[in-house]
């Protein structure tokens, strides 16, 4: 990307984000989804929810580089709210002496995670560190790195990603939840089929694209990181990952559905409306039914990574890293 281009799209992150308080605000009917299809296949898991899933395998990964003084790293933490909430649960359950580093560039938004720190009383367990994880040099050595939601937002991620397996333990664990479909946000072709076949059942109503503020006869397949840096890697996320660090523990999910479930076009939906219901529980079969047959591939996960080779790795219903990549 030119160097002007970056900037640009820098200062209009900067923008965006400046007097966004809450950032994960999501639809009813996307925690109908997750209660109903999701929350089965996390607790097979043994994740009981995002912090935890965070705050546990930092805690198993310090448990492992036997560091009594734990350091982590959390890369684009944005408002902080989940990192503080993630040194609230290490320090319940036992943690001691930890701190976890906040690399963020948006100043707005670490100055409201020392308020909550503060508010939280877990200020002696955080660092708030302003800096752009594209350009980011590792300078310190971690017993865990957490990326929550990030990465789908970096362009460097070769760069990132040589910088974090430098600075992480040999022992040490990347724990993730992020997006990794396609760029931009779009739907790949055998997945904008479904969708659009679909849509076609969707009243006119709720065909309104509430973000864009427009209607949409035809679902348009937009590529939201032309203007800025949402989902602009996404699709090579996971396979940098598999080519620089080892999976431990991967769990994968959703693709047409996201159109249905997320802000655009979810807040349409009732969850108390039987026929809102039905409609989503038969996207997320599609979808179910594309990842058993190997014509689709999910566009989130949660993921636990090493820098040397796992021994067994936990794969959610038989959909691993591998069959996750789509291949052209």
């Amino acid at each position: 990307m030119e160097r002007d281009a970056y900037e640009r799209k820098v200062r209009q992150e900067l923008e965006t984000y400046h007097d966004r308080t809450n950032i994960h605000d999501l639809p009813k009917i996307f925690h109908y989804w997750l209660d109903r299809h999701l929350k089965p296949l996390f607790e097979a898991a043994g994740i009981v929810g995002v912090e935890d899933f965070f705050a546990s395998h930092l805690h198993r990964s310090a448990e492992r580089t036997g560091s009594a003084h734990p350091r982590f790293l959390s890369l684009g933490a944005g408002n902080c709210d989940t990192e503080v909430t993630v040194a609230a649960l290490l320090r319940d359950r036992g943690c001691e002496g930890f701190v976890v580093e906040c690399l963020e560039l948006n100043p707005a938004m670490l100055e409201r995670g020392r308020q909550l720190a503060r508010e939280r009383g877990v200020s002696e367990h955080m660092k708030f560190t302003e800096a752009d994880f594209n350009r980011w040099a590792a300078n310190a050595f971690y017993d865990g790195v957490m990326a929550n939601q990030s990465l789908h937002h970096v362009t460097a991620l070769e760069h990132l990603f040589e910088q974090v397996r430098w600075s992480l333990h040999t022992r040490a664990w990347f724990v993730i939840s992020d997006i990794i479909g396609r760029n931009g946000h779009q739907r790949w072709p055998e997945s904008l089929e479904i969708v659009q076949r679909f849509w076609q059942e969707l009243p006119a109503p709720m065909r309104y694209n509430l973000l864009l503020q427009r209607h949409e006869e035809r679902y348009d397949n937009w590529d939201c990181s032309a203007e800025g840096f949402e989902g602009v890697r996404a699709q090579d996320i996971l396979p940098l990952l598999l080519r620089d660090f080892h999976c431990d523990k991967f769990v994968a999910f959703g693709n047409a559905i996201d159109i249905f479930v997320d802000r655009a076009f979810g807040h349409h939906f009732d969850p108390e409306r039987a026929w809102d219901r039905d409609f989503i529980d038969r996207v997320h079969q599609a979808d179910e039914a594309g990842f058993a047959a190997g014509t689709l591939t999910p566009t989130h996960m949660f993921g636990v990574f090493a820098r040397e080779p796992v021994e067994s790795t936990y794969i959610a219903r038989g959909l691993g890293p591998v069959q996750s990549v789509r291949r052209d």
